[in-house]
């Protein structure tokens, strides 16, 4: 089944999907795609499923959140109408207008509003429309959200906020609309910054984050809104935020990703077990801030060698400070240096998206030189 759809928002360019869907795997066939999508397996003790890919799943956890508590609003540029990328279709019809609602185009006041809805003792959920437009809101999010509780003595706070934002490459989005910025707000105590890799993580993920007493920035991989389909528990579940999921088991290196690059490890985790007799061991970070220091630390002394990839730019990406913390932390276990595959130092290329991106291959040199150190 081939399905072609465009998307237009009255703020943003459009952006057109194409997804071919396999038996048990969603291969994405836009421009520059690089990954394939294996499911996750929901859990059993979840309850019932229903088939949804992950702008579904993220629609399902809105609901709840607004079904569930009286306080809670939606707000951000064109949500009202669903949403660029459909994330809150449906939701103005079924809740009303001053609990869904467009903002101005200003990320800076919606960002602010929500702050303000929070600390008056609202549920709020802010939707920034791309993560490349969240820059003019980042003083909001450093020196008001993540400081209010710290700054007031604990007398106020703004921990009921919640801002989503689409992230990372999309095969055809530029340097405006493929940024990983994920890193920028992981340098601000304060905030828990989370970025689920498919629907049952995003949904579980999502109703955490809402319900947390912290802000939290919840990053939205965009490629996998439709490419990555499963079956998501249709009732309501948590999972926990600051834990990494191990995805796949193994001996001799740890593979650590976060988002979209998950996928393109679990394939470089087969192709170097296949083709070079080396089992890797892949953990999904899930929470960039905080991260969960002892999975990852436990992996890397059990395997010796560890690769870290992520679609930012090397330079200052988050792979340096798990990077800087297990070679604090496990020194004497590693039988070779951390190798990074990241993005390059540029700003995100668009007709050079293929060359830019951290792929499987790349990813496969970098365990061969783990291995043959």
């Amino acid at each position: 089944m081939a399905l072609v759809r465009t998307l237009t928002s009255s703020a943003r360019p459009f952006f057109l999907f194409h997804r071919i869907q396999g038996k048990g795997t969603a291969l994405v066939t836009a421009r520059g795609v690089h990954f394939s999508y294996v499911p996750d397996t929901p859990d059993p003790g979840h309850g019932t499923t229903s088939r949804m890919n992950l702008f579904q799943s993220i629609t399902s956890a809105l609901d709840i959140s607004l079904e569930k508590d009286s306080s809670a609003v939606i707000f951000g540029e064109d949500v009202a109408f669903g949403g660029v990328f459909r994330c809150t279709v449906g939701l103005r019809d079924k809740y009303g207008a001053a609990r869904v609602f467009n903002s101005p185009l200003s990320e800076q006041g919606i960002v602010a509003f929500g702050i303000g809805m929070a600390v008056a003792g609202s549920t709020a959920i802010a939707e920034i429309q791309f993560a490349d437009y969240i820059f003019p809101a980042f003083d909001q999010l450093r020196n008001e959200a993540a400081m209010f509780r710290y700054r007031t003595g604990n007398l106020f706070d703004s921990g009921r906020l919640t801002v989503r934002a689409p992230c990372m490459a999309v095969g055809h989005g530029a340097l405006y609309h493929s940024q990983s910025v994920e890193a920028f707000f992981a340098h601000c105590p304060g905030v828990k910054v989370v970025i689920p890799r498919g629907p049952i993580q995003a949904k579980g993920l999502l109703l955490s984050c809402v319900r947390d007493n912290n802000p939290c920035i919840f990053l939205e991989p965009k490629i996998l809104y439709r490419a990555a389909i499963e079956e998501v528990p249709s009732g309501d579940y948590e999972l926990p935020l600051g834990k990494a999921d191990v995805i796949l088991e193994g001996s001799d290196v740890t593979l650590i990703g976060w988002g979209t690059q998950v996928h393109v490890l679990r394939e470089v985790a087969e192709i170097a077990q296949e083709k070079l007799n080396v089992s890797c061991e892949l953990i999904d970070l899930r929470s960039i801030l905080p991260w969960d220091h002892d999975t990852v630390l436990a992996s890397a002394a059990k395997t010796g060698r560890v690769l870290i990839s992520h679609e930012a730019p090397i330079t200052m990406g988050f792979s340096a400070e798990l990077a800087a913390t297990i070679q604090s932390e496990c020194f004497l276990n590693l039988e070779a240096p951390i190798e990074r595959v990241c993005g390059y130092d540029t700003p995100f290329p668009h007709v050079f998206e293929p060359f830019y991106m951290p792929d499987k291959w790349r990813c496969l040199e970098a365990i061969k030189k783990l291995v043959n150190f």
